[in-house]
């Protein structure tokens, strides 16, 4: 699949023109992981955005007592490490591969950065699109605390 045609169908870039997408495709850089490889640790600092391309990625969080939880797997077109755009904060997960040949497309947050003042148009619909993810997820959160 081209890239372009990939990043048309991720959320976070709903509403980006083909030229705005071929700009971020041209920021993206690509990974390979082999199964049981970590993308992301938890607690570790946040800097890059990753999309999956190929395969799938387990985002697990570790317990009070150092288990570790599967949240939930993500597969071809799905993001991880939106937060990292906004702040650099810690990572709130562990991303590992769970499939072997997985891929996913980088994007680093300075090379985001350096785009959005590039053309600030990108950079507002991409914040638009991560404040209506997080608006959801925290108004679906608050929906089913019993």
């Amino acid at each position: 699949m081209d890239l372009k045609q990939l990043l048309r169908g991720v959320m976070l870039f709903a509403g980006l023109t083909d030229e705005e997408l071929e700009q971020v495709a041209a920021i993206c850089t690509e990974k390979r992981l082999q199964r049981g490889e970590v993308l992301a640790q938890q607690g570790a600092p946040g800097d890059d955005l990753f999309i999956v391309t190929n395969g799938f990625l387990e985002i697990s969080v570790a317990g009070e007592d150092n288990s570790s939880k599967v949240v939930v797997n993500l597969g071809q077109g799905q993001i991880i490490g939106e937060m990292a755009l906004i702040d650099q904060g810690p990572r709130s997960a562990t991303v590992r591969a769970i499939s072997d040949n997985a891929v996913v497309q980088v994007i680093r947050r300075k090379d985001f950065e350096k785009l959005c003042e590039e053309n600030t148009r990108i950079g507002y619909v991409v914040m638009k699109d991560i404040a209506a993810d997080l608006s959801f997820k925290l108004r679906h959160r608050n929906l089913t605390v019993g």
